[in-house]
């Protein structure tokens, strides 16, 4: 089966636990990003996890992660592979930014667990 680009991060976010996955359709919002994924882990190390997760899936199946910011913090860690950009907070950072309702006219798909 060929994976979009979308369905390869979901799975790697669920992979690794990250928890509250949020995809939010940027298209007509954004000319920063067609998605937003947006998730948290409990920890610093959780988010690390799951932001290396990410990186090594999308290279593996021959995307480029254009760049990292925020790792060796691990408050907010944001990826960036182009048309997708996704956003790891620690637990604690989430409600703080609350991006969901700073694009709260962005339509939310609803990905199923991808096996």
């Amino acid at each position: 089966m060929n994976q979009t680009l979308l369905e390869i991060v979901y799975k790697a976010l669920d992979d690794k636990r990250a928890e509250d996955i949020v995809v939010l359709n940027m298209e007509n919002i954004s000319l920063l990003a067609d998605y937003f994924l947006i998730c948290n882990g409990n920890s610093d190390r959780q988010a690390q996890a799951i932001a290396r997760e990410v990186q090594e899936k999308a290279q593996e199946n021959g995307y480029e992660v254009k760049r990292i910011e925020g790792f060796d913090s691990a408050r907010w860690i944001l990826v960036d592979l182009g048309d997708i950009v996704v956003h790891i907070f620690h637990k604690d950072e989430r409600a703080f930014y609350n991006l969901e309702r700073l694009w709260g006219d962005a339509p939310q798909l609803d990905l199923p667990t991808v096996e």
